[in-house]
């Protein structure tokens, strides 16, 4: 079995969760270093397209470790091993309820259009909430990455996968030619669907965090940055990840919203307040 994943720590997960149950040698994990939430995704199956991608993520991924050109070549990494995957091997696309990996689901989709495999889908916010759900908590899995190795294991063990039928993977297909087809460089998911909104669609939530914040201090001093993205990201009801959120609180600082104290070079090392 091939399984497709969305971000290095569902992979992970999986991984070590095939490992310890001594099956890491028969299943093969390909999975994207990306989210697909963020930035472009005009024609990404073309060279283009690729590169418009990439120059936008350039702003975005902090790089002072160079982690961008890794980024680079582990994207078209994944999409060659996806595009090298054999005629008639089964496969399997985890993805959950977000617009990440969403649309991850609909480019791998897209990607292996011509190809004879028969591919199941296994729905993990979905799957978590009908097996492994305790009574009386509210909690819903954001993304796949959230849930640990031996649950992934359950999950895969009950069968919670769908097959694809034909009009499935027809229907997908359509979604994604309409997503790929605009530059709209932030999708959130509402009601079921991927919805595209404008890139500043978070800045009101960051003030609004910083404001919380700023109360509780009780004064308007410097708070470090990594303490308003993590606030953020612990109450966010979307998929986008830290440095997304941290390149915006940079554009936020740029158009004076918040004053900055220390170099911008990496999120650790400067603190913000509101103006």
């Amino acid at each position: 079995m091939i399984h497709i994943l969305f971000g290095p720590s569902p992979a992970g997960s999986l991984r070590a969760a095939f490992k310890e149950n001594g099956i890491d040698k028969n299943e093969q994990i390909i999975s994207f270093w990306d989210r697909f939430s963020i930035g472009p995704v005009w024609r990404l199956d073309e060279e283009a397209g690729k590169e418009a991608r990439f120059d936008w993520m350039k702003n975005v991924i902090n790089d002072e470790y160079g982690e961008f050109q890794e980024y680079k070549q582990s994207f078209q990494k994944t999409i060659d091993q996806i595009l090298s995957i054999p005629e008639g091997l089964p496969i399997t696309i985890w993805t959950a309820d977000n617009a990440h990996e969403q649309i991850g689901l609909r480019f791998g989709l897209h990607l292996l259009k011509e190809r004879n495999n028969d591919i199941i889908l296994i729905n993990t916010t979905k799957a978590f909430s009908e097996l492994l759900k305790k009574r009386n908590v509210q909690y819903t899995v954001l993304h796949s990455g959230e849930i640990s190795p031996d649950k992934l294991q359950i999950i895969y063990d009950r069968g919670q996968g769908k097959v694809l039928t034909d009009h499935d993977k027809e229907d997908y297909e359509k979604e994604w030619l309409s997503i790929s087809d605009n530059r709209e460089t932030l999708r959130i998911w509402r009601n079921g669907r991927i919805v595209s909104v404008p890139e500043d669609y978070f800045d009101p939530f960051i003030i609004q965090k910083a404001k919380k914040l700023h109360r509780e201090q009780k004064t308007k001093d410097f708070m470090k940055s990594a303490r308003l993205i993590g606030e953020v990201l612990g109450h966010l009801d979307q998929y986008v990840g830290d440095e997304f959120l941290e390149y915006r609180l940079r554009k936020l600082i740029e158009k004076e919203v918040f004053d900055v104290e220390g170099s911008l070079i990496a999120m650790r090392y400067y603190s913000v307040k509101l103006r």
